[in-house]
């Protein structure tokens, strides 16, 4: 399936349930050429990057800022009808929220991944996340789970974690999580105020994935954010003090 906009029902069901499978795929080249690139990354250490227990990378972060086949992908045709449909046509990437790649293996120690939670704190700013599979994510090896509507949801009580809190714990909401396997080169579009978290990976082999996060264009930002790059239509201001 070639890249499109939207229907109507696509967009009601990402509002309703809080996460929506993008119906085609990115390019197999471009998954191919691609994972060689974040190996030679990996396998140079080129900064910035983060190391688990075993010294072995596990995070390659500001993706955007290394250029070439991330930018393409993470500001691609694949997603840009995408991120019209849901918001709009001025959009920016954030440069310091997501805007990393991250590799999982079978001894991860990253709990904090492995818990459910949320990217963002407040529903008035939150966050439209694209996640792109490099690698095919199964049950096996831990694909991302999410619990469907949760986006909804009051905040958990200050300094709770989602399931030490008491009032989501008696909705009974958090047992209600499924999983959300991935082809490679799929991608998963999120609102990043639903519960989710990446699955623990039972193979031998790896999950590679990268994590993107977009806004609309803020229109009423006097001061524009060197932390966001526009990566479809414009930045564009309309607030009331420029009509004396």
């Amino acid at each position: 399936m070639k890249p499109r906009t939207l229907t109507t029902d696509e967009i009601r069901y990402f509002r309703y349930n809080g996460f929506f499978k993008i119906p085609w795929i990115l390019p197999e080249k471009i998954v191919s050429d691609l994972k060689k690139t974040i190996n030679n990354h990996i396998d140079n250490e080129i900064e910035p990057l983060v190391k688990d227990y075993r010294n072995d990378v596990m995070r390659l972060s500001a993706i955007w800022q290394r250029g070439g086949l991330f930018q393409r992908v993470m500001g691609g045709e694949e997603v840009k009808p995408v991120l019209h449909s849901l918001l709009g046509p001025d959009v920016e990437l954030i440069l310091n929220r997501h805007n990393h790649l991250t590799l999982r293996r079978q001894d991860d120690k990253t709990a904090m991944s492995l818990e459910l939670h949320r990217d963002c704190k407040n529903w008035s700013r939150t966050i439209c996340t694209i996640l792109f599979f490099i690698e095919e994510t199964t049950l096996e090896n831990g694909c991302t789970r999410v619990v469907p509507g949760s986006h909804v949801l009051p905040n958990a009580a200050p300094g709770l974690k989602p399931e030490n809190d008491p009032w989501f714990i008696q909705s009974g909401l958090l047992e209600q999580t499924i999983p959300l396997p991935m082809p490679a080169g799929g991608m998963l579009v999120i609102d990043s105020m639903i519960l989710h978290a990446a699955g623990k990976n039972h193979t031998d082999g790896t999950r590679m994935s990268i994590t993107s996060g977009y806004h609309t264009v803020d229109e009423h930002a006097g001061i524009w954010d060197p932390k966001r790059v526009t990566v479809f239509g414009e930045r564009v201001y309309t607030g009331n003090d420029r009509y004396p």
